[in-house]
């Protein structure tokens, strides 16, 4: 293979990834920490993601394909998402958030599958090339959560910065982009040549080669389990960080990490795993796994905590990877793509679209139980009265309450040091809190775990962290569901294909359709 290609589609690779990888994570604590926003609110932001792996594989399967460049086609999708980016860093409102990542997932998500298109089109061989191409991808997830998390070393949920760090390498990525191998559609037709017989015969064959794996018991059950072990999935990716920083983690956005480089170890040993435990037992395994992830995570304890990120590469690559192999294996050559582009749709699309609104919902479900009385003053509305949790306890003591009492975090909090009136001003939003005495004092008083009759901070942060035993629990139990549905339902049949594949040396995961997500 060319050295020269073979650099630019690794370089491509692992800023495509380093991009989602810089916002992705941190977003949950940002939205928690700093926009205080609501579980559904933050599941709405979270599931444009899904949102736009819907609409993505129509808009690759049929525009890119046949009228665009694929390298100026992500060169332009990643120009305009670096815009985007960079307006959402600076939008602190839910109702002006939330249309503008819609429409940078629009954007993003085709470029996943456009990626891959352009370097399958430039590589010989895809299983011998792709895996060491594709997992420059995982690396630059890794380095740029190294980054945030240690390079810049800011306060967990505290900054914008890496939705900046963001738009900053999509536009590197959009410019690069024009320097990547010419790759036209492979699909262009001459201009006289009607369309419409072709499409019409795709679609007819796309239905009919479903219809007969869906009439399938055993596929049935696979294509149900999927989409149902997606929706505990969502709570992962929208809610990890956010239970991270409450929880007070180390690093929160470096840590998760982790589970990328248990990602990369459990991908190279994939085809020893998958070799002796078969198609079945690996799909159980990777089900199984996010009931275990989320049993360690309400348990609150840290070590446990490190066990539940750690079984990222049994979650991810065990049921995405075995998935890929056992969907080619069940279908002709000509219908692999579309058949992965149907799981796809009911996976990461639908199954993660419902999986983060039930995701919000619960978050909401189990708010901190302490509570402080609050009237909110916009700088030209209606003040309105609400309750809201402790507010923050800035270490630095920079603002809010630490900075009124000269707190640092050896200090401890008693109810007659809260002052007659205390007001938080947000500059960003324009907008002051104030808060009621009475009802702050008895919040307090409600926080002193010990009864001595101060509140330090780490009996400060519990009374602030939503309930997430209760939070983790619904997932597991979700997941625990599906996996026995899976297990009794699911009646493997060894192909001579599926042999084939189970005993390949190559890594995994190079097959044709669209791709997972990352984990």
């Amino acid at each position: 293979m060319d050295g020269q290609i073979r650099l630019k589609l690794s370089v491509m690779m692992f800023l495509q990834y380093a991009i989602w990888g810089a916002w992705v994570v941190s977003l949950g604590g940002y939205m928690t920490e700093t926009l205080v926003f609501s579980g559904v609110q933050i599941a709405s932001i979270y599931t444009t993601g899904a949102i736009a792996a819907i609409i993505s594989p129509l808009f690759v399967g049929y525009v890119a394909d046949r009228f665009f460049d694929t390298e100026k086609l992500i060169a332009g999708l990643h120009l305009l998402g670096a815009a985007l980016l960079a307006a959402a860093a600076v939008t602190h409102e839910f109702q002006w958030l939330y249309p503008l990542m819609l429409v940078y997932s629009v954007c993003y998500m085709p470029t996943i599958a456009l990626t891959n298109s352009i370097s399958f089109a430039n590589i010989p061989d895809s299983a011998k090339y792709f895996p060491g191409i594709r997992v420059f991808g995982t690396w630059g997830w890794i380095v740029v959560g190294w980054l945030v998390g240690f390079v810049l070393d800011l306060p967990p949920g505290s900054s914008n910065s890496p939705i900046f760090l963001a738009a900053g390498l999509s536009a590197a990525l959009g410019i690069f982009s024009f320097f990547l191998p010419h790759t036209p559609p492979k699909a262009r037709q001459t201009e006289a040549r009607d369309l419409r017989p072709v499409t019409q015969s795709l679609a007819s064959d796309s239905r009919a080669g479903l219809g007969r794996l869906l009439a399938d018991p055993t596929f049935l059950v696979f294509v149900v389990c999927s989409f149902l072990i997606c929706i505990p999935l969502a709570f992962y990716y929208d809610f990890a960080n956010a239970f991270l920083t409450e929880t007070d983690a180390p690093y929160p956005t470096a840590l998760q990490t982790i589970g990328q480089l248990s990602e990369v170890g459990f991908m190279a040993s994939m085809p020893f795993f998958i070799g002796r435990l078969g198609v079945k037992r690996m799909l159980a395994i990777g089900m199984a796994a996010w009931t275990l992830r989320y049993l360690c995570f309400g348990t609150l304890s840290f070590p446990l905590v490190v066990v539940g990120l750690i079984l990222h590469g049994v979650c991810f690559d065990f049921f995405f990877v075995a998935s890929q192999i056992y969907v080619d294996t069940r279908v002709s050559v000509e219908q692999r793509a579309r058949a992965q582009s149907f799981i796809a749709f009911v996976t990461m699309g639908v199954g993660m679209f419902i999986g983060g609104y039930l995701g919000g919902l619960t978050f909401d479900h189990y708010e901190p139980p302490i509570k402080v009385a609050a009237t909110i003053v916009p700088a030209d509305g209606k003040p309105e009265r609400t309750d809201l949790p402790l507010p923050v306890w800035d270490l630095e003591a920079k603002k809010g309450l630490a900075y009124e009492l000269q707190l640092d975090k050896d200090d401890a909090v008693r109810p007659e040091q809260i002052p007659e009136s205390f007001t938080e001003i947000d500059r960003k939003r324009n907008q002051r809190t104030i808060y009621d005495r009475t009802s702050f004092v008895a919040a307090i008083r409600a926080a002193d775990a010990n009864g001595d009759g101060a509140v330090d901070r780490g009996e400060w942060r519990d009374a602030q962290e939503h309930r997430w035993f209760h939070i983790w629990l619904w997932p597991a139990i979700w997941a625990g569901a599906t996996c026995a549905i899976f297990w009794f339902g699911f009646r493997e049949r060894r192909s001579p294909e599926l042999e084939d594949a189970m005993s390949a040396e190559a890594p995994l995961g190079a097959g044709e359709g669209p791709e997972p997500q990352v984990g």
